[in-house]
């Protein structure tokens, strides 16, 4: 069915969940970076730290005095129904998302307008193909999730690297990525919420597998294998059990560019072997941990939501993730690289998809989609010139 007609809303853009760590870092993004005559709106569940929010966005900007605050909480459909209904894109980064999420896709599926979050919960995602999907087809809105560093930089950098490559024939690309960023209160709990479910995730994860169409005639694969050596990034490859390469596999199940037979392999590229074997001991004993209620429970209060690294912390920080690929006889390297990525970069990435999805000329699309799908060459163009880096490393 065609889009809705969405111009005669009163908003271009709203964010949700704008007085969050993350939130306030989107909210100064949006503030610096909005073409003129957008017309955007904060909106949060307490009017007071959204007043406080505008105030210190008006001291960089005195344009931000008049920002329009919008109540609205998750805890009340309707406030989120009104939400949706009066813009015509909403960017939201309250989490975790299965907690909290739900109400806000169902409102945007149902009311055509245009949705992306920085959620990196597997379970969650599968549960809104499945139960909003089809909705959101028919209303003609676009379900962006992983709008951050999940899963931008992985999507937006295989779409980037398989542009480079023959066109017919079978692609193999493996990811690394390397950082040395910290994390905040938000992603600590996001992060132990799903790692606390992993029954339900599974179950989440065949339930989407049976509701989904599968490529016609050809193959798409992101396995989960052992740990590799890559000789071309000098590093040790520790799989890692994230969202990214499931969304990279729906990009390349969506997209006939990627070949008729695809895999993607994802991997954190680690310079030393101890180093390695000691951070994955780690992540396995964290995600034990998650499975005990009390344990949970502590290492939740570590990092309260709202809690984030200094900016002096996020300034040091950066990340960079090299993609090795082959097809048809060709072998190339690609990087994308940035700043601190869990923070600035990932409000710089969700801005900048919100400002596509509401002002770019983009294919047609609707329904649950990547970033690749819905904003492919268009974001990457953004990123490009807003200091993310896409290149050839190696041909």
């Amino acid at each position: 069915m065609p889009r809705q007609d969405t111009s005669g809303r009163a908003y271009d853009l709203v964010l949700y969940g704008a007085t969050g760590f993350t939130g306030a870092l989107t909210a100064a993004y949006l503030a610096a970076h909005v073409p003129k005559g957008c017309r955007w709106a904060l909106a949060g569940r307490s009017t007071a730290k959204l007043e406080q929010l505008r105030d210190r966005l008006a001291k960089s900007d005195p344009a931000c005095a008049d920002l329009p605050l919008l109540r609205a909480d998750s805890s009340d459909p309707g406030s989120l129904r009104d939400l949706a209904a009066g813009t015509r894109v909403l960017v939201t980064t309250v989490g975790p998302y299965l907690i909290h999420g739900e109400p806000l896709v169902a409102a945007c599926a149902a009311a055509g307008t245009d949705y992306v979050d920085l959620c990196g919960e597997s379970e969650f995602i599968d549960r809104m193909y499945v139960r909003h999907d089809a909705a959101a087809r028919a209303s003609g809105a676009r379900l962006v999730h992983a709008g951050g560093f999940d899963s931008v930089p992985y999507d937006l950098g295989v779409h980037y690297t398989v542009g480079l490559l023959p066109e017919g024939v079978p692609v193999r690309i493996d990811g690394f990525v390397r950082t040395n960023a910290t994390f905040s209160g938000g992603t600590l709990n996001s992060a132990l919420t799903a790692a606390s479910r992993p029954v339900a995730m599974a179950r989440a994860a065949r339930e989407r597998q049976r509701a989904e169409a599968k490529p016609a005639g050809r193959t798409v694969r992101a396995p989960f294998g052992p740990p590799v050596r890559s000789s071309e990034t000098r590093t040790w490859g520790v799989p890692l059990p994230t969202l990214d390469p499931q969304i990279v596999a729906r990009s390349a199940a969506a997209l006939d560019r990627y070949g008729p037979d695809f895999r993607y392999r994802h991997y954190a590229g680690v310079r030393r072997l101890p180093i390695a074997v000691g951070g994955a001991l780690g992540a396995g004993a964290l995600c034990a941990l998650a499975q005990v209620p009390p344990a949970r429970r502590w290492l939740s209060g570590r990092l309260e939501p709202g809690d984030g690294p200094s900016p002096e912390r996020r300034a040091r920080s950066w990340f960079k993730v090299r993609f090795v690929a082959a097809a048809g006889g060709t072998r190339l390297i690609t990087e994308v690289s940035g700043g601190d990525p869990g923070y600035e970069e990932t409000a710089k990435m969700l801005a900048q998809s919100a400002l596509s999805l509401a002002f770019d000329d983009l294919p047609e699309t609707a329904g649950q989609v990547t970033t690749a799908v819905a904003m492919g060459d268009a974001l990457t163009a953004r990123l490009q010139e807003a200091g993310i880096t896409f290149g050839v490393v190696q041909e």
